[in-house]
């Protein structure tokens, strides 16, 4: 992959988290908690959102390691559960902004992959690194692992001692992350790769 390519990969990845973390504040806003907002991250502009080590560092490393993708995030938006109006399942709905923004992305860009007659190979190949990158971003979000997303949007369907547990898990959350990435990462490729063709009706590159 080209030099390009590669520079295109990181801004993607970059303005594709920030879109994620943006809906997570915007629909805290909206659900009547504006701690996003006073802290100045109810934006689009990439400055308050990028994490030195998520934003730039990874990506590059990984990019420069051929490792054949490319992860990252953007600093996580913050918010105040207790100052949602629907405090059963507010959280739920604020965790599952994130990946449902991502997925609206990957779709916008993949419907216009599938349907538009695209004859530049590169225009091609960066609609479908859009649409792979954000599927990633969701898929990823969404596993129930603390403090990802997909953990967020379980816990109001748990018993309250399994919640417990799962608070408690939150401190040592890096830690399963990393492991997970690093064991676990390639049992969701498949997945990425099922949604990437349903969409585009190709083939992942």
């Amino acid at each position: 992959m080209g030099f390009e390519l590669q520079i295109f990969q990181i801004v993607v990845l970059v303005f594709s988290a920030i879109i994620h973390e943006y809906m997570h504040g915007w629909t805290a806003n909206q659900m009547g908690d504006s701690t996003a907002k006073n802290a100045g991250r109810l934006t689009l502009n990439p400055i308050p959102h990028i994490d030195p080590i998520g934003s730039v560092l990874l990506p590059s490393l990984m990019i420069l390691g051929n490792v054949g993708f490319v992860f990252g995030w953007a600093k996580p938006v913050p918010f105040n559960p207790y100052n949602l109006r629907d405090q059963k399942w507010g959280s739920a709905k604020v965790a599952a902004a994130g990946p449902l923004s991502n997925f609206i992305v990957a779709l916008s860009f993949g419907l216009i992959l599938r349907f538009a007659p695209i004859t530049n190979d590169f225009f091609a190949l960066a609609l479908g690194i859009i649409v792979y990158i954000n599927l990633l971003l969701m898929v990823f979000n969404l596993i129930p692992i603390p403090p990802l997303d997909g953990s967020k949007i379980l816990l109001p369907l748990l018993p309250y001692h399994w919640q417990e547990k799962f608070y408690r898990l939150e401190q040592y959350g890096f830690i399963i992350i990393l492991v997970f990435v690093y064991f676990g990462f390639s049992l969701i490729l498949p997945i990425i790769g099922g949604l990437f063709s349903l969409i585009t009706g190709q083939r992942i590159f």
